[in-house]
């Protein structure tokens, strides 16, 4: 038999959370790899439906819980997913495309490629630990990857692997270094920026 209820209360780095039944009644415990899709991690007060069982000291806990239209939430991720990766395409090819024309040095193309392979590496390893309950990298961390310039293998981490792409105040973090990178990058295409990273590569 399956209820149905809402999660009230999440803890993205810890991987569990309580739903409250709808009618009322105590509160059931969800743990990560109860999810029938592992695609999406919940935020919070998203409506589920589940299966009810109990744990060895007699407390509810849910099994198989499934997203309430999930379906619709799914073909609009998608389209949000498909422009981001265009979005980072687009600028390691604008990146390219600036070294070529000798408006900025070829080792910065380099920096953002070897940056996005770094970065989608700790993205892996940090959804691997989040399945195993292992140790989690800090968000802190994984902004500061994005930051050094590894925002567009993070992109490609986030949608292809399904993480940190849900979590609102993560990717409202995410995208602020994303601009400030941007930033730094249309400055060092400015003839003072260029000079002063040629003096910080110890280049004519």
């Amino acid at each position: 038999m399956r209820f149905q209820g809402k999660i009230t209360s999440w803890k993205d780095d810890q991987g569990f959370g309580f739903i409250t039944p709808n009618g009322g009644g105590p509160q059931v415990f969800v743990h990560i790899k109860s999810l029938s899709s592992q695609r999406r991690r919940p935020l919070g007060n998203e409506i589920v439906t589940y299966e009810l069982t109990m744990n060895g000291k007699g407390q509810p806990r849910a099994e198989n819980v499934a997203f309430v239209r999930d379906g619709a939430l799914k073909g609009r991720s998608q389209r949000k997913g498909a422009g981001s990766l265009w979005f980072a395409a687009a600028f390691l090819a604008f990146v390219a495309g600036s070294a070529l024309a000798g408006k900025m040095l070829p080792v910065v193309f380099g920096l953002y490629l070897g940056a996005s392979a770094v970065t989608f590496v700790v993205y892996a390893f940090d959804k691997s630990a989040a399945k195993s309950n292992r140790q989690r990298t800090t968000e802190r961390t994984l902004h500061l990857f994005s930051l050094a310039g590894g925002w567009p293998g993070a992109l490609f981490a986030q949608r292809l692997l399904r993480h940190k792409s849900s979590k609102e105040s993560f990717q409202m973090r995410f995208w602020f270094t994303v601009v400030l990178n941007c930033g730094i990058f249309g400055w060092l295409l400015t003839p003072f920026g260029s000079r002063a990273l040629r003096m910080v590569l110890g280049l004519p």
